[in-house]
């Protein structure tokens, strides 16, 4: 601090003391009063103050959350000129806050609010740092949690009170920040009150200076003809779903038809069709059970494997830049063994995470290679292991989870001694330091340095959320083992619950936790018991992955239709009908060759193999990808190129780029002029144009044409002077179909 500034603090405090000071003002506190007066005006945010490099050249801590450097920038910084202890009023924060002087970020108070008057009064006593006596906080609770509104219902009042460490209580609803997590759900005002815009289940996050709660409302028509019908209920994943459903006042769609359900399970299980003797003979069959005994089926099949290595090679990065094409097929096929035997996840989770060696020798290791920084490693591990997003917090305490900085840098040190001994590197471009091939191994470094930003000292080695590991435990079982060990834990709740929410993301199109990698206490779960009672389902099992996957088809919850109804039409998050989306790149690829008959061929891989065979993207420069036109189809329809630990790289949009591949590109119509396709064999065989339609139907839509498809599909093809230019004009409007295209 300036002398000068040291020197007039001393004065003005002096002078405060000596009765200057109004008689009425309470001490204010700078932790616990002016940090909630500037949160609530918004001036801490990231998009103001709270930026990282600030506004204005005036920076606070985001948030609020390190309180000696906000103290710092307002009273020490620009020769506190920001404060004016002899004139309170004249305080640069009191008139850019009310925008008595120009502010690029607005009004933020006005004189006759409490902001404006803690903040005047905090000033007036000598702007101190630490007030005598001052409690910590140590919980906020908002009241209510949950609340379900029914029309005519159309606004509620939130209540927040703060508990501090000297036991008293203080009611915070005019002092706490209200975020609506949705936008256009609702809107709330200043003092918590909450008003409908639109139906919905609105979360709102309630934040009073380092404490956070979730509130979760749902606003819902009056439907005042709606009565429950009781819904058979297969297990407790439908009486979890439909007592939810009842409180929401929505009734569950029917159930698929058996011709949906054998097309879903196909493409759910083995990422594939079924072939039409399959369908035709599921359809068929008359077993009460047979839903149930197919998925049993297909749990065994080496499709099964390729499909569900697929999910796990995307997040744990399997691909041949950082890997090179020789420790990409390795792990790749590591992976699919683990599937194929159905390793417990435990098991194989901890042989990743704990993996050293060669990278050829010892597949798994290629994880370690293509994250080759100690934060990279411990993000990722966090997104893939543990649900949790951690990146916020490298730069500063996290603003909507309980991470800090410190919490980072010290998951970080748990993995900054992974070292690696580069056998050969024959790679050409030595420049790009990200691309190898060769032989490396993956190794412990007798000691590294890993810098704390906050701290300036070296960051101690600890679990997230847990204790710091000791020297002892890191000689006795090295860093690897202590952290595969804690994160694949029975006791460690959050390792369980991540694994199910991806098995459920992956079967319902949305996690009960969504997106699956950012568990956090303000982005609640969807249906909570439900999450809870599978991750334990998933730990006495031993962490059979089909067990889990067995529960979830098995319920009516998975077996619904994708038709909603007039109940339940609005409905986003609650799973009561099947939601629909887009096939992935591989499977829409290998459902085109598929239902055409037809087998792919990719450039350096034996012929047909099927796209979700592949060990990992074929990602190949430009000039290097030739003729090769999957390679750009699977791209283009969002095959990921897994440089990131995160299902979010997998892209599952609809753009009018894959809309015009479908319609005129060049993969779609070669696949149709070929003469070893299904619509030669059609031409070939002696049948009528009716029985043509009938086998084209069941081969790309997994079902028989309507009587009206029949009869006028029919009806073009022998009026057609070209029986084969008809012939292909119907395949190319059932694989640009709707009904092709999406999983239903």
């Amino acid at each position: 601090m300036p002398l000068r500034s040291t020197v007039f603090l001393a004065l003005v405090g002096a002078v405060s003391l000596g009765g200057g000071m109004p008689a009425q003002a309470a001490d204010v506190s700078f932790k616990n009063d002016v940090q909630a007066a500037i949160a609530k005006a918004g001036c801490n945010l990231g998009t103001c103050h709270g930026n990282a490099t600030g506004k204005g050249g005036f920076k606070m801590s985001l948030r609020g959350d390190d309180a000696d450097y906000d103290y710092a920038a307002l009273v020490q910084d620009v020769s506190g000129r920001r404060v004016n202890l002899m004139e309170p009023e004249r305080s640069l924060l009191l008139q850019k806050g009310t925008q008595a002087l120009a502010h690029e970020g607005g009004k933020r108070f006005d004189k006759n609010s409490w902001e404006y008057a803690v903040l005047r009064d905090w000033i007036a006593q000598g702007a101190r740092r630490h007030t005598p006596g001052e409690p910590e906080l140590q919980k906020l609770e908002v009241t209510p949690r949950e609340q379900i509104l029914v029309e005519p219902q159309k606004a509620m009042q939130l209540k927040a009170t703060a508990t501090f460490s000297d036991g008293t209580q203080k009611d915070v609803t005019k002092l706490a920040v209200y975020e609506p997590a949705q936008v256009g759900l609702i809107k709330v005002s200043k003092e918590g009150r909450v008003e409908k815009l639109q139906e919905g289940e609105p979360t709102i996050v309630v934040r009073y200076l380092n404490k956070q709660q979730p509130v979760r409302l749902a606003f819902i028509a009056a439907r005042p003809e709606f009565v429950w019908t009781p819904t058979p209920q297969n297990n407790f994943v439908d009486r979890q779903v439909f007592a939810k459903l009842k409180s929401l006042r929505m009734t569950p769609s029917d159930l698929c038809t058996d011709e949906v359900y054998a097309r879903r399970a196909y493409l759910d299980l083995c990422g594939a069709l079924p072939t039409v003797e399959q369908a035709k003979a599921f359809v068929a069959d008359k077993s009460p059970d047979k839903r149930a005994r197919l998925v049993d089926a297909l749990m065994t099949t080496g499709a099964f494997a390729d499909f569900w290595a697929v999910k796990w090679a995307d997040a744990l990065r399997v691909e041949s830049r950082t890997m090179d094409v020789k420790g990409m097929t390795a792990f790749h096929a590591w992976i699919r063994d683990a599937v194929a035997r159905n390793t417990p996840v435990d098991k194989f989770s901890h042989a990743v995470l704990s993996a050293q060696g060669s990278t050829y020798t010892v597949p798994q290791t290629n994880f370690y290679r293509a994250m080759r920084e100690p934060n990279a490693r411990a993000e990722g591990i966090a997104r893939v292991f543990l649900g949790t997003r951690l990146q916020c917090a490298q730069c500063h305490n996290h603003p909507f989870d309980r991470w800090t900085q410190d919490d980072y840098f010290q998951w970080s040190a748990v993995f900054s001694r992974v070292d690696y001994k580069i056998i050969n590197n024959e790679v050409e471009d030595k420049s790009d330091k990200h691309r190898f091939k060769g032989e490396q191994v993956v190794q412990i470094a007798k000691s590294t340095k890993l810098i704390n930003p906050r701290t300036g000292e070296q960051a101690k080695a600890k679990l997230l959320g847990a204790s710091e590991l000791d020297a002892q435990v890191l000689e006795q079982q090295g860093d690897l083992n202590a952290a595969a060990d804690w994160v694949t834990s029975p006791t460690n709740a959050l390792f369980a619950q991540a694994q199910v929410n991806r098995i459920w993301f992956h079967l319902m199109g949305r996690g009960l936790v969504d997106p699956v990698d950012d568990f956090r206490a303000t982005n609640p779960a969807s249906h909570p018991e439900l999450l809870k009672k599978l991750a334990e389902e998933f730990v006495q099992s031993g962490y059979d992955m089909r067990h889990i996957i067995r529960i979830i088809t098995q319920s009516r919850t998975y077996q619904l239709s994708s038709e909603p109804n007039a109940t339940n039409a609005a409905d986003t998050t609650n799973f009561a009908y099947a939601y629909v989306r887009r096939l992935t790149a591989e499977q829409l690829f290998d459902a085109l060759y598929q239902g055409l008959g037809l087998q792919a061929k990719f450039d350096e891989f034996p012929k047909a193999t099927k796209a979700v065979q592949l060990p990992g993207p074929l990602n190949r420069r430009r000039k290097e990808a030739g003729n090769d036109t999957g390679v750009a189809f699977l791209a283009q329809f969002g095959q990921p190129p897994r440089l990131l630990a995160c299902e979010c790289e997998r892209s599952d949009e609809t753009t009018m780029g894959q809309s015009f591949s479908l319609i005129s590109g060049p993969q779609v119509n070669n696949l149709l002029k070929s003469n070893r396709n299904i619509l030669s064999r059609l031409l070939n065989e002696k049948s009528d144009d009716a029985a043509r339609v009938e086998a084209l139907y069941w081969s790309v839509l997994t079902r028989a044409p309507s009587a009206q498809e029949r009869q006028t599909m029919a009806a073009m093809l022998t009026e057609a002077k070209d029986k084969r230019a008809a012939l292909e004009d119907l395949a190319w409007s059932l694989v640009n179909a709707k009904e092709f295209v999406l999983r239903k």
